[in-house]
């Protein structure tokens, strides 16, 4: 279980390996990446500075409160807020990227699909299915920063869970969307998908968890999310021979699926 968690963060510093192997490609993904960044972080600086109008305008019944109690609820309403805030533009941030940089991402999965021996991996499924798993995405940061914020709230050890969890319910959801080009280029059926999937939750918690810590450094995200895209492709792959499929995506249709014989 441990030896497969760190697998999965394997596969992320294998992705960072094409910053070195390939520069050029590479840098090709800062450009959706640097775009998004500013445009999400303008919207959580935002949401600082104004956190606390926020929590006063939905707090009104607490104005009358003794002002210890008063401002202990706020408080702890103003760090749920920011808390969920931040771990929903994690999500955010990696849905818009992927969408808006649906040309670049497709790109370097295609240099690291045949930089691992597969010439012809299958094709991409094109921006209008890059936009509806982004919105599946960004639905399951709005879930996970719901579950984060109810957590927050148990006295003691509630901030300390609530990131925990946190932390992991975004990476599982980010590492499932990150390798999703790889399965989608197959044709896997859910089936399919559900079994490259099973009994690899730890490769894949190890991978989006380390994207996700990744992302919340200063600056990380921009220069992470091209790493993010090549490490997820050596972690499908992976997936893929663990499981003795080998069928490639075509234009005509659906891939020949072998299993273990």
């Amino acid at each position: 279980m441990i030896g497969q968690f760190f697998a999965g963060v394997g596969a992320l510093f294998q992705g960072f390996g094409y910053w070195k192997r390939k520069p050029h490609m590479m840098l090709l993904g800062l450009i959706p990446a640097l775009i998004v960044f500013v445009l999400v972080g303008a919207a959580l600086v935002t949401l600082f500075v104004f956190v606390d109008d926020i929590v006063e305008w939905a707090t009104p019944w607490a104005a009358g409160w003794d002002e210890v109690w008063r401002n202990t609820l706020r408080i702890a309403f103003m760090t749920l807020i920011v808390a969920g805030g931040v771990f929903l533009s994690v999500t955010t941030f990696t849905a818009i990227t992927l969408t808006v940089g649906d040309p670049f991402y497709e790109r370097i999965w295609l240099s690291v699909e045949r930089d691992l021996g597969d010439e012809n991996p299958g094709e991409g499924l094109g921006f209008w299915a890059a936009a509806k798993g982004s919105l599946w995405l960004v639905g399951m940061g709005i879930l996970a920063a719901i579950v984060v914020a109810i957590i927050g709230v148990i006295p003691l050890v509630g901030s300390i869970t609530a990131a925990i969890v946190g932390v992991a319910l975004n990476g599982t959801v980010l590492s499932r969307e990150l390798t999703g080009r790889a399965l989608d280029a197959r044709r896997l059926l859910g089936d399919q998908r559900a079994s490259v999937i099973r009994g690899n939750r730890a490769q894949l918690l190890g991978f989006g968890v380390a994207t996700q810590l990744c992302f919340m450094v200063p600056g990380g995200a921009v220069f992470t999310m091209p790493a993010a895209v090549a490490g997820s492709t050596v972690l499908a792959r992976r997936l893929l021979d663990d499981r003795g499929l080998t069928g490639v995506g075509s234009r005509e249709g659906t891939p020949e699926v072998a299993g273990p014989e």
